[in-house]
């Protein structure tokens, strides 16, 4: 297990977990998890990953902290406003979990950089707020071979699914990938972004804390994740769903429709 006093009684909580125990901290422990973005989503994914033990996190954000994130990036304080978010982000790790080794990337995902970055680590968890960012990172984890968390917010409503396309499901055919879902991503100002519809923070803090869970359950192994299920919330009725969705075969990564 490889834990320090100090650790075992941080831990403890996890350590009585009959899924987790000794073993899935020792694995969190040697872990490495980037997340994109220090945002609405990403700022409780890496609380709740530091303060479970996570080894490594890789941010990458190139964005500065502005007045109006702090009603929903509660990773971020009054006194950090004008700061790097990669930056405050390392600081906030620190004094929550100084176990935990933050590296910080302020740059911005393209088609040149993303795949060097997300080889380097184990799992990677995506809160970014763009559909451009979302489509070049699920593309890169594919080719990678590297398991994507992946979640979306609107005003009241979000969506979450957990990505392994490079693995074959238990009835032996390919696992979905993000273009089986979205096969190609929407006109621009067709969804509104977060400036012009508005978020309500408290969801960003349950679906980022959400998206740790996911994160969690893919380095210990626990439970059904949501491969090939999307979970969709609704807060103004206070509803979830799960649907199931399955492999295109004409998807344009990895079906009929990739080019050669």
């Amino acid at each position: 297990m490889n834990l320090s006093p100090e650790e075992i009684e941080r831990y403890a909580r996890h350590l009585v977990l009959r899924d987790i125990g000794g073993p899935g901290q020792g694995k969190l422990k040697h872990a490495r998890v980037l997340v994109v973005g220090a945002g609405g989503l990403g700022a409780p994914l890496l609380q709740y990953l530091a303060a479970a033990g996570v080894g490594a996190l890789g941010v990458v954000d190139d964005d500065a902290v502005s007045l109006s994130n702090l009603q929903r990036q509660v990773i971020h304080a009054t006194q950090d406003i004008g700061r790097s978010k990669v930056e405050s982000a390392r600081d906030a790790i620190a004094r929550l979990n100084p176990h935990v080794l933050v590296e910080p990337h302020a740059l911005r995902l393209n088609e040149t950089n993303a795949r060097a970055l997300i080889g380097r680590y184990d799992v990677v968890a995506d809160g970014s707020d763009n559909f451009a960012t979302r489509y070049l990172v699920s593309d890169a984890c594919y080719y990678e071979r590297k398991p994507l968390v992946t979640a979306a917010l609107g005003g009241f409503d979000a969506s979450l699914t957990t990505l392994r396309p490079f693995e074959r499901g238990p009835d032996g055919g390919p696992n979905p990938t993000y273009r089986c879902l979205f096969p190609t991503p929407p006109q621009a100002g067709e969804i509104p972004t977060c400036e012009e519809a508005g978020v309500l923070g408290a969801l960003a803090g349950m679906v980022g804390a959400m998206m740790a869970l996911e994160v969690v359950r893919e380095i210990v192994g626990f439970g059904e994740g949501l491969v090939g299920r999307l979970l969709l919330i609704d807060t103004r009725g206070m509803r979830f769903e799960t649907v199931r969705y399955a492999f295109d075969p004409e998807n344009p990564l990895s079906g009929a429709g990739a080019q050669s």
